[in-house]
């Protein structure tokens, strides 16, 4: 894998509900994960139980990652009958050369370069009844996980943001800042600036619906 460097941000003051993970997996490899609570429905808790067992497994591709979302999703089902214990959950696990990329819910993933940007998984600027059917909980099977694969190279810029980020500033937005930043701490920076400012104005570019959404926001921001 790629050397990297990278960036965790997360404000938690809207609803507590959304949780993440950044773990060295050592030569380079990684599991960059963001985790969207769903509001009212045992979110929390769900997205922190979630985050604890991604972090104390043991992965070496994506098929281990989605056996143990299965394995938590039929834990929180038993418990909240799919009305509690609710999350969503983007995963991105670096090994060898690849990202391998597992998503369930709305919460997105970009590959950004300097020639563009690419969606690797999740919506953008959508609210979260979008994603809560896919959501780890919420079915009493889970459905299979969207998984796609990538090869970053160097110079590449990965994205997982919740949407708190997302209903706020464009993927436009996000993609210019990121591929402009000389590093992640620059573009999380930025993007924190950019967010407060429309917090306190209230409103947001009409492409994104002119309401500022408040909302618990979480992004993790890796350069390649």
């Amino acid at each position: 894998m790629l050397a990297s460097t990278f960036i965790t941000m997360q404000d938690n003051s809207a609803h507590g509900e959304d949780s993440f993970l950044s773990k060295d997996l050592g030569n380079g490899e990684f599991l960059d994960v963001v985790l969207d609570g769903v509001t009212g429905h045992g979110g929390e808790q769900a997205s922190t139980e979630l985050r604890d067992a991604l972090d104390a497994a043991e992965f070496n591709n994506a098929e281990d990652v989605v056996k143990l979302l299965t394995e938590m999703n039929a834990d929180f089902y038993s418990v909240g009958s799919g009305r509690f214990l609710l999350t969503t959950v983007s995963a991105v696990l670096g090994r060898g050369d690849k990202l391998q990329v597992i998503t369930a819910g709305d919460s997105p993933v970009f590959l950004i370069n300097k020639d563009g940007h690419q969606r690797l998984s999740g919506n953008a600027g959508g609210f979260l009844h979008v994603g809560v059917a896919r959501a780890i909980g919420a079915s009493e099977n889970l459905g299979e996980p969207a998984q796609v694969e990538a090869t970053p190279s160097a110079g590449d810029k990965l994205l997982l943001a919740t949407d708190g980020i997302t209903d706020n500033m464009s993927i436009e937005e996000l993609a210019n800042v990121i591929r402009n930043a000389a590093t992640p701490d620059e573009a999380a920076a930025t993007i924190e600036q950019t967010i407060q400012e429309r917090l306190q104005e209230g409103r947001v570019p009409e492409t994104l619906g002119v309401r500022f959404r408040y909302d618990d926001r979480t992004g993790i921001i890796r350069f390649f």
